[in-house]
């Protein structure tokens, strides 16, 4: 019965320093580790702000409120720039509070950080609006002449944390000269973006 015991006490002893072994060579290399994969929110970004609207037009001097879902990339790169060519699908809207030109949006944004914490971004998309698309104009309002229209955006951001972010935009509507009327209409403000 003593043989037994020693022999199991030599089998523990031999397995515990197998482990020890192989717990040192993970340590010494901790590209062996490969973390679980978690899967992703197919939301990624909302965003909220106000713009003012239309400065310098006939529908100048009101406010919009603004209000945008930005979705997760279909694939992630691993090199920076691959990634920045990989776009985010959006869906929005600007609403005017005093009953002018208001939009729904949908198209592409493209994001590129400068450093950890300050972004760029642009996008470009489609925009259906609320606005005059008749050949006559009406006081007080702008001639967009159709809708959709094409909408693009440009943004300089800051990201206060993770999660946390504030950017200042600029984002314009224009048929580009694909019907009769093109004002165009062009809204500068401030949003703030809660990343997932």
């Amino acid at each position: 019965m003593s043989r037994v015991l020693t022999c199991l006490a030599l089998c523990l002893c031999f397995s515990a320093g197998i482990a020890l072994e192989a717990d040192a060579a993970d340590l010494a290399n901790p590209l062996v580790y490969a973390p679980p994969v978690v899967a992703r929110s197919l939301i990624s970004e909302i965003r909220g702000g106000v713009f003012a609207h239309a400065i310098g037009t006939r529908e100048d001097g009101s406010v919009d409120v603004n209000g945008e879902i930005l979705f997760s990339k279909p694939i992630m790169p691993a090199d920076p720039l691959m990634a920045f060519l990989v776009p985010r699908l959006h869906l929005g809207t600007t609403i005017n509070t005093a009953g002018d030109t208001s939009q729904f949006y949908a198209g592409f944004t493209w994001t590129y950080d400068i450093t950890p914490n300050v972004f760029i971004e642009g996008s470009v998309g489609a925009g259906f609006h609320t606005g005059e698309t008749g050949r006559f104009r009406v006081p007080d309002r702008l001639s967009l002449g159709c809708s959709p229209l094409i909408r693009g955006t440009g943004s300089l951001g800051y990201r206060f944390n993770e999660n946390w972010s504030i950017m200042a935009t600029v984002e314009h509507i224009s048929n580009a000269n694909l019907c009769h009327a093109n004002q165009g209409l062009t809204n500068y403000g401030v949003r703030i973006g809660y990343t997932f």
